[in-house]
């Protein structure tokens, strides 16, 4: 294995080691877990919207600075360090959502502190693709990442509805067996361990990233203090450049908007079929293997045509899928499917409900890939992390937007499906705003000027 090969792995390891944080308890079994734990899927819903917002905020408001004082100084590693102790601690602490007895701040606490921490991280590992290979292979090194990402977060999941979560009609596991560890099922032990899992699993899988990838501090680098100094003074001039560079501006905010979208799909996908639909924890689980199967090989498929037919051409089409997507999932109840009533105990919104799962996994998967080297292409060399800041930034600056809006609709309708009806409207803005964006990648201020000129 080559140095550069070697590199390339151990980046990709982020992707494998962080996954299960989206996978597991964002979208598949701690978000539905709290239906729950506070006995309403409306107010798990209405909770959920709020506290992911929050975080999102903060999100917002620190990675460009960040971003800025590690280019700035060079320490993009370090950073690393510390936003992967948040990651773990964030995560290990909702061992202590038991029924009956929890702190809801608290619950909701920890899962901001991992939350932030993962975006964070993710961040500023994304910043490291442009060193990692030439610019022709972003694309399908990107895929790559993000299709092993996936494949990650599946194996983590079938490690926990195989292994350790139980389903409460046979009180077992889903291969038959008792769940490991002597885990409590009345307790929810089952399900809580979930948190430790994650936990786990991400100290254990960043080894490789640590020991393989290395990120050399540039020359004129400067101390972390005065990198803090000059941070501000470093965004405010990109800020004012960005109307000069047209095709960024629009890219950051049609990104904005459909990656909140899609969020918004990953984060509310289980809370609604457990609502909507009733479907158990199993049952969800289930529901995201198949997203996460499709997921990844769209992710692997989508990095390769990333490459032949540019990553704006991938999105597009991404966006389409996941509009159609999102106005099927508003059709689909337990007593009708897309106009069509059906009985009680009929199969067909289920199967109607896992077919929208696989399409979600496909098109988010690539959607995101795509996204991530559309993004590392337009920006400069020199300050790729603020870039990538920038990145989280437009991610993250209206984060609220779709969990707050799914929120406030929800409650205003009392109705899970009709909550759900800003998504397939940020999903379209996105797309009409990606019209606006270059096909052809540009390498900063300067190359879009002069193309301008």
């Amino acid at each position: 294995m080559t140095p550069e090969q070697k590199r390339i792995r151990g980046w990709m390891f982020f992707d494998w080691a962080s996954q299960p944080y989206s996978t597991l308890l964002l979208t598949f079994i701690f978000a539905p877990y709290m239906s729950d734990l506070l006995g309403s899927g409306t107010a798990a819903q209405t909770v959920w919207g709020y506290g992911v917002g929050i975080a999102g905020i903060v999100i917002a408001l620190a990675s460009p600075f960040l971003g800025a004082i590690a280019d700035r100084s060079g320490r993009r590693m370090g950073f690393v360090v510390l936003f992967s102790a948040m990651y773990v601690a964030g995560a290990w602490g909702l061992w202590w959502a038991k029924p009956g007895d929890f702190s809801l701040l608290l619950v909701m606490l920890s899962f901001a502190v991992g939350l932030i921490g993962m975006e964070f991280a993710t961040s500023f590992t994304n910043a490291l693709l442009p060193g990692l290979t030439g610019r022709d292979k972003m694309g399908r090194v990107s895929g790559a990442g993000w299709a092993f990402g996936y494949v990650g977060g599946l194996v983590s999941l079938v490690i926990m509805i195989a292994l350790l979560q139980v389903n409460p009609k046979t009180g077992h596991t889903l291969i038959g067996l008792p769940p490991l560890f002597g885990l409590d099922p009345a307790t929810r032990e089952d399900t809580r361990i979930v948190g430790p899992l994650t936990a786990v699993w991400y100290a254990l899988f960043m080894v490789p990233f640590f020991l393989w990838v290395r990120d050399p501090r540039p020359e004129g680098s400067v101390s972390i203090r005065q990198a803090g100094r000059e941070a501000w003074p470093r965004l405010r001039e990109t800020l004012r450049s960005l109307p000069k560079r047209r095709s960024l501006m629009m890219f950051l905010i049609a990104s904005m908007l459909y990656r909140d979208a899609l969020n918004g799909v990953y984060t509310f996908g289980g809370i609604f079929a457990r609502g909507v639909l009733g479907w158990s924890i199993l049952q969800i689980a289930v529901f995201g293997i198949l997203g996460t199967v499709t997921g990844a090989i769209f992710a692997w498929a989508g990095g390769k045509a990333d490459d032949r037919f540019g990553p704006k051409t991938v999105i597009a089409i991404c966006l389409l899928v996941l509009c159609g997507v999102v106005a099927g999932i508003m059709g689909i109840s337990r007593t009708a499917v897309w106009g069509h009533a059906v009985a009680a105990d009929s199969v067909l919104p289920d199967i109607a409900f896992y077919l929208m799962g696989g399409l979600i996994g496909a098109a988010g998967g690539a959607l995101q890939a795509a996204s991530r080297t559309l993004m590392a292409h337009q920006s400069e060399p020199g300050r790729m992390t603020e870039s990538f800041g920038l990145y989280a930034l437009t991610g993250k600056a209206t984060a609220f937007l779709a969990p707050l809006s799914i929120a406030i609709v929800t409650h205003l309708s009392a109705s899970q499906s009709a909550g759900i009806a800003p998504v397939l409207v940020l999903f379209g803005l996105g797309l009409v705003l990606m019209l606006w964006v270059r096909t052809n990648p540009v390498r900063g201020a300067e190359t879009e000027e002069r193309a301008e000129a």
